[in-house]
């Protein structure tokens, strides 16, 4: 699908800047209230409380505004009336329409509905709205069933195509109306041939709806035990009665050769290993349809009935063959509509894969049990939220024998901040013959800096080495070294590496506009200073490992041009410490700037000398000239003049293939509105707004009270919001 990704929102969540945002107050708030310019109602009424809380509900509804239980003399002022289902406390709305002659729609959960699931409180990303009935009401017609029913095909070539892609990719990530499920393999009882048999919760209308009941169940098993003889049969329990929440009909089948699949398990990955598929009316049988499995269909779910299914419930109305392309777009593309997770604007479904599909890869990368070493108790909140996998659990540990008392296995993944793993944790690494892997900042980090404990929207986790560290490879330089870059992938590095330059938008975002400009006619060199007991110097530099040799060195061989020293962040604030003294710098540098952002000083740059900083990187996004004194992440591929190249690094890299490198795969984003992983560009967007809204972000020199408090709030949120 696309490169983006999005994350989905919930009633109430904890979210990495430490609060808890109600349904409604997150990033998309705004797009919802302005997104009615477009939308084809300005005001839409509900009579349920639960529906109206729906997060950007005006974006999924395509209305300006929701206006809750509207009494009777107000009726003029709506354009609609929305309920939810088919439930009976849902007729009052249909009455009340009905009564003020206003047109009523049927809402209902859309196909790709949310990575967890509704009964636990997991806002939707896409809902149904029908004016006509509802899907998985076989007793009258549907917009849906009048969309297939319709002469003439459902969607031209262009459509079907779309689809055929959505379907690919649904199936590859393999996503469903949840997406909750742990990762990793699916390992099923039972041989093959293998049938599954899919349960339903008790009282669903889409069964008394579909034409089916209690007995209809019953009959399933029969005729799937009968009509397979010698195969294994798996009952699949739905996923609220997995998670306690409701009832089924099979969950308490016993008989030979009859398995039940009771735990969270992946709904794609189940119908890929069975070899026909039995449902009453459950959306599964239509993604067992989606991955060429099979289906046997004793209810009347919406894509029964089109020639794709066998179908033992008659429904008269259906009688058009229909390909799977067809029905879902009808189903996904027509009928569903979609809200984007990041921002709560309306969106079309590809979106919601991309964003899904994230959710799943992060969830296969973070799966299993993690031990964690070194980490302070402020990080631990948003550490678990990087980390966080369904069944997968993070311990933190002071030392290795805390991690035995804590249980660690041989299956666990040994995490370090940064280089503070001790020799203990090193012996307890070789002994459960593990690696450790390693966590750090990412390079699009904070509006403010890390050692205020502001809360990072990126993280690297480096399972052979970190990217800092040429002493050894790194994920990243493996990354650079070996991977294929696609097209579309380069493209999208070259539109994310423009707009980090127009935004000015670097690691940290701190500094405020300055008036002054370097001579006309002069070489501007710009020097990053650097703190110097950083392990990016202690194990990528050389022979110059201060700033003050670098200032020398670099007045050696530029002594025409203009030296703009700019002393590191953290050591400005006085949050670290490894400055070079002013008296002392200025006897090399022409200008010490410490008021100025990192952005406006590679504006008046021409290139750029540095030990190992990443403002070398950032210089490189701006086409800028860049000699490297040790040996940073981004030396040694060609774009660079590098005073000590590392010998492993062989391949020559175009811009884009290292920020594609870089920025897309090596790194983890969270949205910092929700919580979910997101993308690069929407951390960018973000740490943007963020900044223009935070006017104390424009300074580092913060008076030491305040700096202070400002930590012990952070600290405190850290601790008291970890989950």
């Amino acid at each position: 699908m696309g490169a983006s990704a999005r994350g989905d929102r919930s009633a109430a969540r904890w979210t990495p800047g430490g609060a808890a945002l109600p349904a409604g107050a997150e990033a998309g708030a705004v797009c919802d209230a302005a997104a009615g310019d477009s939308a084809p109602w300005r005001t839409v009424g509900v009579f349920s409380r639960r529906l109206a809380r729906t997060p950007h509900l005006p974006a999924l509804v395509g209305a300006q505004r929701i206006a809750r239980f509207p009494p009777a003399a107000r009726a003029r002022d709506l354009d609609a009336v929305v309920g939810w289902g088919r439930k009976r406390r849902h007729e009052r709305a249909r009455a009340y329409a009905a009564r003020h002659g206003l047109p009523y729609w049927c809402a209902e959960d859309g196909f790709l509905r949310s990575v967890g699931l509704g009964v636990s409180g997991a806002a939707p990303l896409s809902i149904v709205l029908d004016d006509r009935g509802i899907y998985y009401d076989a007793t009258r017609p549907s917009r849906l069933e009048a969309l297939l029913a319709a002469d003439g095909p459902v969607c031209d070539t262009a459509g079907a195509e779309r689809a055929r892609a959505c379907i690919d990719a649904i199936v590859d990530a393999g996503l469903s109306k949840y997406n909750h499920s742990p990762p990793g393999p699916v390992r099923l009882p039972g041989r093959r041939p293998r049938v599954l048999v899919v349960d339903q919760t008790r009282g669903d209308l889409s069964v008394r709806l579909g034409l089916a009941d209690a007995a209809t169940f019953d009959a399933m098993l029969r005729a799937a035990r009968d009509e397979n003889p010698g195969a294994d049969l798996l009952v699949k329990t739905h996923p609220d009665v997995v998670a306690g929440k409701k009832r089924g009909y099979l969950a308490r089948v016993a008989e030979p050769g009859v398995h039940v699949v009771a735990e969270p398990i992946n709904p794609i990955r189940l119908v890929q290993q069975v070899d026909r598929v039995y449902v009453v009316t459950s959306q599964l049988g239509f993604e067992a349809v989606m991955a060429g499995i099979p289906v046997t269909c004793f209810g009347a779910p919406f894509y029964a009935g089109w020639g794709l299914t066998d179908d033992r419930a008659a429904i008269p109305r259906r009688g058009r063959s229909r390909s799977v392309e067809e029905v879902f777009f009808a189903a996904y593309i027509a009928y569903a509509r979609y809200v984007d997770p990041d921002t709560g604007c309306p969106c079309d479904i590809e979106r919601v894969i991309d964003h899904l599909a994230l959710q799943r890869r992060m969830f296969e990368r973070n799966r299993g049990r993690w031990v964690c070493f070194g980490f302070r108790p402020w990080k631990r909140g948003y550490v678990r939220a990087y980390l966080r996998s369904p069944g997968g659990s993070v311990a933190f540990a002071r030392d290795a024998e805390h991690a035995e008392s804590l249980g660690v296995g041989p299956d666990a993944h040994l995490l370090v901040w940064g280089q503070r793993a001790g020799v203990d944790v090193e012996r307890l690494a070789r002994r459960l013959g593990r690696p450790i892997a390693r966590m750090e900042d990412g390079f699009l980090r904070s509006v403010g800096l890390g050692s205020d404990l502001e809360v990072p929207a990126s993280l690297v986790v480096d399972r052979a080495g970190i990217y800092y560290d040429p002493t050894r490879p790194s994920d990243l330089e493996r990354i650079l070294q070996t991977a294929e870059f696609s097209p579309d992938e380069l493209a999208r590095a070259a539109r994310l590496r423009e707009r980090i330059v127009a935004a000015g938008v670097s690691k940290y975002n701190v500094g405020r506009p300055v008036a002054w400009r370097p001579p006309p006619g002069r070489r501007v060199v710009l020097v990053p200073g650097q703190v110097e007991d950083d392990a990016s110097i202690r194990l990528g530099c050389r022979d110059i490992r201060t700033n003050l040799d670098l200032l020398a060195a670099v007045r050696r061989v530029a002594p025409d041009a203009f030296l703009l020293y700019k002393p590191h962040p953290d050591v400005l604030s006085g949050n670290r410490t490894g400055g070079a003294a002013r008296d002392a710098a200025h006897a090399w540098c022409d200008r010490i700037e410490e008021e100025a952002s990192l952005a406006q000083c590679l504006e008046m740059a021409d290139e750029v000398h540095t030990m190992t900083s990443l403002v070398g990187f950032e210089a490189l996004l701006r086409g800028l000239r860049v000699v490297t004194y040790g040996q940073p992440f981004y030396a040694g591929w060609g774009l660079t003049e590098d005073r000590h190249p590392v010998a492993r690094r062989t391949r020559r890299l175009s811009l884009d293939e290292l920020v594609a490198g870089v920025l897309l795969r090596y790194p983890i984003y969270l949205n910092r509105a929700t919580g979910q992983f997101t993308t690069p560009e929407v951390v960018m967007d973000q740490l943007v707004a963020e900044r223009e809204r935070r006017a104390d972000a424009r300074t580092v020199k913060v008076s030491w009270p305040r700096r202070q408090l400002r930590k012990l709030a952070a600290a405190t949120r850290g601790v008291l919001h970890a989950p």
